[in-house]
């Protein structure tokens, strides 16, 4: 299925998903685009780093994308972030300017959000992959099941857990976190970050504060956003 081993925290999770032929199917693509000599982000042994940097019981905020940054060098493997000092995709920019405005928080010198992930913000996306220069292009190919195991596990494990969804791609994996009026988590929507949707209710959202005070509510301390 990928270019390395699922972190040992979520290989007992994922084993069933991944024992299906479509995971299979799905490595064995992935190998295959690259031997045509198709470039894919993040590169090898990224893949998986949101699963790395966040085991199950440390998750606290799960945010979700639709699928890696296409360009070159920008995918480092967690949602919305970027490697080093890329300069900052727009939609990450928002994030920050929304971030600001909540709470405060002036934007970091870079869009690594490598800190985010180590203190329990699960930055997942929906594929895993993509081609360079070819936005979605991995969509379907896969990876869903997989992602889709992630989120229901989260939810289940019943530790009260904030999900953050922005725009419809995001929104579509609510049925995986099973709501119900007195379940434990607690589900943030709103329209997508990027200049294409920002403006309709994503700016003065107010995940990061809302977020943080649900986990302090909770018992579950707060994210150093």
């Amino acid at each position: 299925m990928t270019d390395h081993a699922v972190p040992p925290a979520w290989a007992p999770i994922l084993a069933p998903v991944l024992d299906r032929p479509e995971a299979r199917q799905l490595g064995g693509w992935l190998r295959a685009e690259e031997d045509a000599g198709r470039t894919i982000y993040p590169p090898r042994g990224q893949r998986l780093r949101a699963l790395e940097l966040t085991p199950p019981d440390a998750v606290r905020v799960v945010i979700l994308g639709q699928d890696p940054y296409h360009g070159p060098g920008q995918a480092n493997g967690l949602a919305f972030s970027v490697a080093g000092s890329q300069k900052l995709p727009p939609s990450l920019r928002n994030i920050f300017k929304e971030l600001e405005a909540d709470c405060g928080t002036p934007p970091p010198p870079g869009g690594d959000l490598t800190r985010w992930a180590e203190q329990g913000v699960l930055l997942l996306n929906n594929a895993l992959t993509v081609e360079a220069g070819a936005a979605g292009s991995h969509q379907k190919r896969g990876w869903e099941p997989i992602t889709d195991a992630v989120v229901a596990a989260v939810a289940a494990q019943g530790a009260p857990t904030v999900f953050i969804l922005w725009g419809s791609h995001a929104q579509g994996k609510a049925d995986r976190i099973g709501l119900s009026d007195d379940g434990p988590h607690c589900v943030i929507r709103s329209p997508h970050p990027s200049p294409l949707s920002a403006h309709r209710g994503f700016f003065g959202s107010k995940p990061f504060s809302r977020a943080n005070a649900f986990l302090s509510e909770h018992g579950r301390g707060r994210i150093d956003w």
